[in-house]
């Protein structure tokens, strides 16, 4: 098969999945107590005015006429207008996913860059002191609660030593990037150094379990190749050591750690609530938070089915990715 063949392949389940995602989040709607029209009017209103604004929300409509309607708004990108601040869905989820994005994509960065090699040093000196201390590492990332280490890393280094700042997102890696389009070469460095001073503790925050995660999956993966026969037939014809190592057999091992890397960043997207509330994040876990809170059934609907869009490319891209690092792999 193609890869073009792939793609559209891939990208028709991948609708599959958006339209069922669609339907389940339409549905825990109509079945969730209470009616959204309640969000909007005081406790004491009257009947007339009340119905009037279930006339115009749609609520009046049989349901498979509101479904209808809700299926066909959302590939246009209308998810209908918040309840509690009256601004589109839409334009509200545009201003807050790029925080998220800028969050998920620098944790999973930090995490590949310390995990790998981490993993690599653990599998090659087995039982020795750096496998030690890269086991243990993992161990205490995983079980350390990320809400936790995050105050932790707020006390310690934006308070202590005024290293980062304590919360917030004043610069954005797009206006680093607009600094650099703009040709103020002189002042990308200042605002890129602004920009890590508010993503560092929240991406060490939300990576630290990723972390632990893909440096034991690369040392298990490590020694299970390491003990093939292609190994031993590469260092019998001479390679240096540091090409077996990195060349061959970091490679094979290479496609569950895609595939974990691909399922946790898509995991990362919607449920960095946690390190969002730590850290006053303006990203999108945060309002997808309040809006369940509020009963801001538009918010929430848009928010869902923005991070299910997230899920299923995320996921196209690390299967396209396969046949790139490993050539035994095929699109069919």
């Amino acid at each position: 098969m193609s890869l073009a063949r792939f793609l559209v392949k891939r990208v028709l389940q991948g609708l599959l999945v958006v339209w069922g995602v669609i339907t389940v989040v339409f549905g825990l709607r109509v079945i969730a107590p209470g009616n959204p029209a309640n969000v909007l009017l005081p406790p004491d209103v009257g009947p007339e005015v009340r119905q009037q604004v279930i006339e115009e929300l749609g609520l009046n409509e049989p349901l498979h006429v509101q479904y209808l309607q809700f299926l066909l708004d959302v590939p246009t990108g209308d998810f209908g207008s918040s309840l509690t601040t009256g601004t589109p869905v839409a334009a509200r989820v545009g201003r807050t996913l790029p925080a998220t994005l800028e969050l998920a994509v620098a944790a999973t960065l930090v995490a590949v860059v310390i995990a790998i090699p981490l993993g690599v040093v653990s599998a090659t000196r087995r039982h020795e002191p750096p496998d030690y201390a890269a086991t243990l590492f993992s161990l205490g990332g995983i079980s350390t609660p990320n809400f936790w280490l995050g105050v932790m890393l707020v006390i310690v280094f934006a308070v202590q030593f005024e290293w980062f700042h304590t919360s917030g997102r004043e610069v954005g890696f797009p206006a680093v990037v607009g600094v650099l389009l703009a040709g103020e070469f002189g002042s990308v460095i200042p605002k890129f150094v602004q920009w890590l001073s508010y993503i560092t503790l929240p991406a060490i925050t939300l990576g630290t379990y990723f972390t632990a995660l893909i440096t034991r999956l690369t040392r298990s993966g490590m020694l299970d190749e390491l003990g093939k026969s292609y190994v031993r037939a590469s260092r019998a014809k001479g390679l240096p050591e540091v090409l077996v190592r990195y060349k061959h057999v970091l490679r094979n091992t290479l496609i569950p750690i895609i595939t974990v890397v691909g399922l946790q960043l898509g995991s990362l997207i919607g449920g960095a609530v946690i390190t969002e509330a730590v850290f006053a994040w303006p990203g999108l876990g945060s309002v997808l938070i309040k809006s369940i809170n509020a009963r801001d059934w538009p918010m929430v609907q848009g928010s869902l089915i923005i991070i299910a869009v997230g899920f299923v490319l995320v996921n196209i891209a690390v299967d396209t990715l396969y046949a790139y690092i490993n050539p035994r792999v095929s699109y069919d």
